[in-house]
């Protein structure tokens, strides 16, 4: 379908998501929101991808932030109501699909908050990460309160939301906000080598293996590991399994169907 804000390619079991606002430096409104929402239900349902990248379009920045003059008028209630229903943060972190952020510029606000929201993030050299909502009177709304300590914990968390501190990605990596820097230049080359090699495997083992990771961060251990071992052996019900097996001890690579 045809999108304002997106552009979407797919290549070898990878969908490429582009958010297309470079005037506003890419910057979260109410159409990109729902246009994210609608995209990523479209490609649940596609068989053929496997893996998903998010990216803003160019080079200066990922998401620059939310539109700041979207909102500015509004009162407690509008804004409550803005932020009902489906919110893309939260249906990223739930989708079923790996899903990388490729940050390739200004992270900022929705837009780090966004990438919080993805199972991996990797940025490029030249990309600036923060949380600087404190700076307008206002907090995180978006997830950063509760995703940013849950990824480079407690203390690091406090500084970037209550400093409004931005920083570059060598510190977002060392911290942990970022998961692998690159060059400008290779950042998506890099991402998309990555995406490739998961959407190798089986679509199967991918669900289960990400919804066991992710569970860490909300259960206790011992809940944590039963979880595991449902999951793990749910795994052997599929034909992947199967076929994983069969080309392991056959020494081929494997064909798997995601059944």
């Amino acid at each position: 379908m045809p999108y304002e804000t997106l552009r979407i390619e797919t290549d070898a079991g990878v969908a490429l998501i582009t958010i297309d606002r470079q005037e506003k430096r890419n910057a979260l409104n109410t159409t990109v929101r729902a246009e994210l929402v609608a995209a990523l239900d479209a490609l649940r349902d596609d068989d053929a991808v496997r893996v998903l990248v998010i990216t803003g379009a160019g080079d200066k920045a990922f998401v620059a932030g939310a539109d700041i003059g979207e909102f500015a008028g509004r009162t407690p209630l509008e804004q409550r109501a803005a932020m009902t229903g489906r919110r893309v943060f939260d249906e990223v972190a739930a989708y079923p699909k790996p899903v990388i952020a490729m940050i390739n510029g200004f992270c900022l606000g929705g837009g780090c908050e966004l990438a919080l929201a993805c199972d991996l993030r990797i940025a490029a050299d030249t990309a600036k990460l923060g949380q600087p909502e404190i700076n307008l009177g206002i907090i995180p709304g978006g997830g950063g309160t509760q995703r940013l300590p849950r990824v480079v914990g407690t203390g690091q968390a406090m500084r970037l939301v209550l400093s409004g501190e931005i920083i570059d990605a060598a510190e977002a990596l060392r911290i942990g906000l970022v998961d692998l820097v690159h060059p400008a230049a290779g950042l998506r080359e890099r991402a998309m080598e990555l995406a490739r090699k998961m959407a190798e495997k089986s679509p199967v083992a991918l669900r289960m293996a990400k919804s066991a990771v992710r569970a860490a961060a909300e259960m206790p251990m011992a809940a944590g590991l039963a979880y595991e071992t449902e999951l793990f052996v749910t795994c052997f019900g599929s034909d992947d399994k199967r076929e994983g097996v069969a080309a392991f001890l056959e020494k081929r690579p494997p064909r798997f169907t995601g059944t």
